[in-house]
């Protein structure tokens, strides 16, 4: 299922804005590629440049559209060991999982940060450079902070998200 068709299926029914199919086109296009023109995306949205500018521009304020980001080869950076890092909390440290979660977001190694219900509390995605690197950080940062009870570290070999290209066969 693509983006705009299930933003299309299961639209927040307390959300005061009302998306149709230009706005799906023009949240799907702009998902694709942040940097469209205007024009372009006007085009393929089936909408007069100005029109489209003012959807774009209500579809930010209303915090449809919370920003646009630059995709980055993390590996062209020299970041070639991902992980995700499942973590239990301590039961006395339970009321601060937000600011726990919130202190692992603010090091650099992290991607993401996920608050879970379940078996684990957290899970984090993180990238380093090396093998060597993972590990320090682990034990610098999980290992070493009271408040967690365990981790478990499972290394990523690839990440497909929607709108890449098939991954080749080995």
């Amino acid at each position: 299922m693509e983006n705009s068709e299930l933003i299309r299926e299961y639209q927040h029914r307390s959300n005061q804005i009302q998306l149709d199919e230009a706005d799906l086109t023009i949240l799907r296009e702009l998902a694709a590629d942040g940097r469209i023109p205007n024009n372009v995306l006007a085009q393929r949205a089936g909408l007069a440049p100005s029109t489209c500018l003012n959807r774009v521009r209500l579809l930010r304020r209303s915090g449809v559209i919370r920003g646009y980001h630059a995709d980055l080869d993390l590996r062209a950076l020299g970041l070639d060991v991902f992980a995700l890092i499942s973590i239990n909390v301590h039961a006395q440290a339970r009321d601060r999982m937000m600011d726990l979660a919130n202190e692992l977001r603010a090091l650099p190694q992290v991607l993401d940060v996920y608050v879970l219900g379940g078996d684990r509390d957290l899970m984090i995605h993180v990238a380093c450079p090396t093998t060597d690197a993972l590990r320090e950080f682990v034990a610098a940062h999980l290992g070493s902070n009271q408040a967690f009870v365990n981790t478990q570290t499972t290394l990523v070999f690839d990440h497909l998200q929607p709108g890449d290209a098939p991954a080749p066969r080995q």
